[in-house]
């Protein structure tokens, strides 16, 4: 058996000065037509010459008959082997190709908001495979998750200053995603300078944002909208924001009037800021912090008698992916069976998942019998999603991960 023709001989390849890499007979290549951006290991015919193929490097995909569908950049070392760059196989992706594609996503992102914090790039949905941008005023962190935005880091950078005019911008390469991509772990500042964390104004609060240090970009900005919602719930009363971070449930509802709120968190540089963001926004004496395991607190809670009007558990993906889906929503059950108890009568708890794995449904009825077992009934009043700068690819359901379940708990 003999290694197909050289795939750089076809037209495609000459015409784009790039190799070809070619879909297996049984690959669903209606699919990639219709705008899924991604082809595994075991849909593309991967040879010596595939193999050799740099990390990152871009190439021509072509279908089993050999007509072209598009421009994709390569990773052999992934079980995602190609991601979608641009459906025109002579496309050129260059700083130009990349200066249009980040233009693209700032027209939506000025429409949507008043001030420039938000995510500018998110990832497939906006163009840029494998690439998170999120802006913080003048600032941009970039969290380059493919090998193809790794290697062209540089004339990303200067895209983004190009396209948005900020001074600095940060490479947070870090986390799950890039082990995946067979990258290492790198954070470093590409343009300008810092000087301590950034202040974020965000539904009426001030969050501080470390953008070098901090958990993945520095704050989450996915939950702007259950920020809001929740916050109205918790006018008044006192809150308890569980996996706060830097208190993003928590310092929202102090701005809308909550009386008092408990923060707590795994994390002492997180609850650090999160008294920071207090501070700011003159809210510092009605802030409580506790530092330690979530789990192990809500149960001391528990203990001590105390109720509070809301609740709210935002927790890390407990199921990032499917194998570790069934310990996942039994964590989930758990976080529900533990928060019930400590809703007031009448009181509201907020359970949220950033896990792509747990679909909307079993994480609902995860959070239900969690609920039940923790001694309550209730009805759910409002189901929460990512805000309009985390823009949903139909096609790839990963994009659609965050979910955000609002409950009203009975006496």
């Amino acid at each position: 058996m003999t290694d197909a023709p050289d795939p750089t001989e076809t037209a495609a390849g000459q015409h784009a000065g790039m190799p070809v890499v070619r879909l297996r007979p049984k690959a669903n290549a209606r699919a990639i037509r219709h705008g899924f951006p991604w082809v595994f290991a075991d849909e593309l015919v991967v040879d010596r010459r595939t193999r050799a193929i740099p990390a990152g490097a871009m190439a021509v995909l072509e279908d089993a008959e050999r007509q072209p569908l598009g421009v994709v950049t390569v990773n052999p070392n992934s079980k995602i082997v190609a991601r979608m760059m641009d459906a025109r196989a002579d496309a050129v992706i260059d700083r130009d190709w990349l200066a249009a594609r980040l233009s693209r996503a700032l027209a939506l992102r000025e429409r949507l908001f008043d001030a420039p914090f938000y995510r500018l790039v998110h990832a497939e949905s906006d163009g840029l495979p494998g690439t998170i941008i999120d802006r913080f005023g003048d600032a941009a962190v970039i969290q380059p998750n493919a090998a193809w935005a790794d290697a062209m880091i540089d004339d990303l950078a200067q895209a983004l200053v190009d396209v948005t005019g900020v001074s600095t911008v940060v490479m947070n390469g870090s986390g799950r995603a890039r082990g995946l991509e067979g990258l290492q772990d790198r954070t470093e500042v590409l343009r300008g300078a810092l000087d301590g964390p950034v202040e974020v104004p965000m539904n009426g609060a001030i969050y501080l944002a470390d953008l070098i240090g901090g958990q993945k970009t520095g704050l989450f900005f996915d939950q702007r909208p259950n920020h809001a919602f929740a916050a109205r719930l918790g006018r008044g009363g006192h809150v308890l924001d569980v996996f706060s971070h830097v208190g993003g449930f928590g310092l929202a509802a102090l701005a809308a009037g909550a009386a008092q709120a408990t923060l707590v968190d795994g994390s002492a540089a997180a609850l650090e800021l999160a008294a920071g963001g207090a501070r700011a926004m003159g809210a510092a004496d009605r802030v409580t912090t506790r530092q330690g395991d979530a789990f192990q607190q809500m149960e001391a809670l528990g203990a001590e008698g105390a109720r509070f009007d809301l609740v709210v558990c935002d927790p890390p993906a407990f199921a990032p992916a499917k194998p570790a889906l069934e310990a996942g929503l039994r964590a989930y059950e758990r976080v529900a069976r533990l928060a019930a108890p400590l809703v007031a009568p009448g009181g509201y708890l907020v359970l949220c998942s950033c896990s792509h794995a747990a679909d909307l449904t079993a994480f609902r009825n995860a959070s239900a019998r969690g609920i039940g077992r923790g001694g309550r009934r209730m009805q759910l009043v409002h189901t929460g999603f990512a805000g309009p700068d985390h823009p949903i690819l139909p096609q790839l359901a990963e994009s659609g991960y965050l979910k955000s379940l609002f409950f009203r708990l009975d006496g």
